[in-house]
């Protein structure tokens, strides 16, 4: 486990966000209300059609002191390929990624920050005590994403509540060593991250948070299957 300064785990300026910003242009708005001011290193990573990336430029431009990247890409890359290529250009000690639809505030980041003393990871739950949903999702998509952990936990073998929750921080230095073999370029690579992390060795808890459905997900029923099949592939090496 890397040894860093526990008092760089106080706020978020030696963090890097990666905010995956896939046809977000109607939703970012919220996300640039919350974030404006924080001194995070924030880097959208845009690969839709839409206007998103100019959007998240235009803020750049008007929030000067605030350090916002944008990287455009004109192929999909997937939430997990999203999310790698925003890793890969993490400069600071801790980094993290969080939903563009603003459904975790950047408040509830900077206590998944402070809690790394000690691990060098922490996942965002939404179903450990303490936590709060502000706005539920409905009881169908509650319901798949209660089965999707249980099969999830028998067949890695971990015990995270709560994989999916789009609420993550991570020593850079961990994630780096592990980054190399990540094979999941969707959804599933939530799962993946963290099961490698903890095979290597490596120290990841769950922290409850408050999180609020913003409702348009972007997983859609027929990607629970697709990031079944991809798990059991990546699990027994196929």
């Amino acid at each position: 486990m890397s040894k860093l300064d526990d008092n760089t785990l106080k706020g978020l300026a030696d963090c890097t966000l990666v905010v995956p910003a896939y046809n977000e242009q109607d939703r970012i708005r919220t996300l640039f209300s919350d974030i404006r001011g924080s001194d995070a290193h924030f880097l959208f990573i845009c690969d839709g059609t839409d206007d998103t990336a100019r959007k998240v430029r235009d803020f750049g431009e008007n929030n000067p002191e605030m350090d916002i990247r944008c990287l455009k890409f004109h192929q999909r890359l997937g939430k997990g390929g999203a999310i790698k290529a925003g890793m890969r250009e993490s400069k600071t000690p801790f980094t993290g990624y969080m939903d563009a639809d603003g459904s975790t505030s950047i408040k509830e980041m900077k206590v998944l920050c402070g809690q790394l003393a000690g691990a060098d990871g922490v996942l965002g739950s939404r179903y450990l005590e303490g936590s709060r949903i502000t706005t539920p999702q409905g009881f169908l998509r509650r319901l798949e994403s209660r089965v999707f952990n249980l099969l999830i936990r028998v067949l890695f073998g971990i015990s995270f509540h709560d994989t999916q929750c789009g609420a993550k921080v991570f020593r850079t230095e961990s994630l780096n060593s592990v980054l190399p073999k990540i094979r999941s370029d969707g959804f599933e690579l939530d799962v993946e991250l963290v099961w490698r992390l903890e095979k290597e060795g490596y120290t990841v808890r769950e922290y409850p948070i408050t999180w609020n459905n913003m409702g348009d997900s972007r997983v859609r029923g027929q990607d629970a299957g697709s990031m079944l099949a991809n798990l059991i592939k990546i699990r027994f090496g196929w």
